[in-house]
């Protein structure tokens, strides 16, 4: 791991939305590990950033334990590491587990384009995916692109859900966590969101249509964008990576 870990930054630097008051009627370690997590993804802690045990105790009013059984969560989820005598710092950006998420994330979505292709949408899933895309060109025409992860997320869970395996969605959402950092760090560039945007649309006729050679193209082409994004993150933002 790299060695240039910021341990001046503070977790009570935390947004409101990641630090909610323990439900008493649930494991106070799983709100805990979920809100940490939540931040993690959306960059509210940064990549190297020190995460110390006491800080995230007296933040959410937590005794030691479930502070405790949260970190060893987070950890075990590739979030966190732990230095020997050093503390709990925020896991760098992996670029072999990007890249290698990417590559399992294509195939099985080019397989999904495909077997669509040939199987057709239901009605229900013609609705959703179209109500769907009429939100994310609202985002796109706003301006604001703060919504979008969300939109791009459903989309993609609903052409997987349409092929009628759930594994297929649980295994697409599993190498997705892999990237999520990487698309939060692009939130806010909205030429690369309509791009997206114009990418999902394009896709969905081409399934719609029937046209194999198309779909595969267009989701192949989508899924490249994240590798084009990794590449200017590692120039702009060299110290959220490991140094592989």
């Amino acid at each position: 791991m790299n060695k240039k870990l910021n341990k001046r930054a503070k977790v009570v630097l935390l947004p409101q939305r990641h630090v909610q008051k323990i439900d008493p009627q649930r494991p106070a370690a799983e709100q805990i590990a979920a809100s940490l997590k939540s931040a993690i993804l959306e960059m509210s802690l940064k990549p190297g950033q020190i995460i110390s045990e006491t800080e995230v105790g007296n933040l959410y009013g937590a005794s030691r334990t479930p502070v405790r059984e949260a970190f060893t969560w987070l950890r075990d989820q590739g979030l966190i590491v732990t230095l020997p005598s050093r503390g709990n710092y925020v896991s760098k950006l992996s670029i072999s587990q990007i890249e290698g998420a990417q590559f399992a994330r294509a195939s099985l979505e080019v397989a999904v384009a495909e077997r669509l292709c040939e199987k057709g949408f239901s009605p229900d899933t013609l609705h959703e995916i179209e109500a769907n895309l009429a939100l994310q060109q609202e985002v796109v025409t706003s301006g604001i692109g703060a919504g979008f992860t969300t939109l791009d997320d459903n989309f993609h869970l609903a052409l997987a859900d349409a092929v009628g395996h759930p594994r297929i969605s649980d295994i697409i959402q599993r190498e997705k966590s892999y990237l999520d950092r990487l698309r939060f760090l692009s939130v806010n560039n909205m030429a690369h969101i309509a791009e997206l945007a114009e990418d999902h649309r394009n896709i969905f006729d081409a399934i719609r249509s029937g046209d194999k050679t198309a779909a595969r193209r267009l989701v192949r082409q989508h899924l490249h964008r994240v590798r084009e994004t990794l590449s200017q993150f590692c120039i702009e933002q060299p110290e959220y990576f490991d140094d592989e």
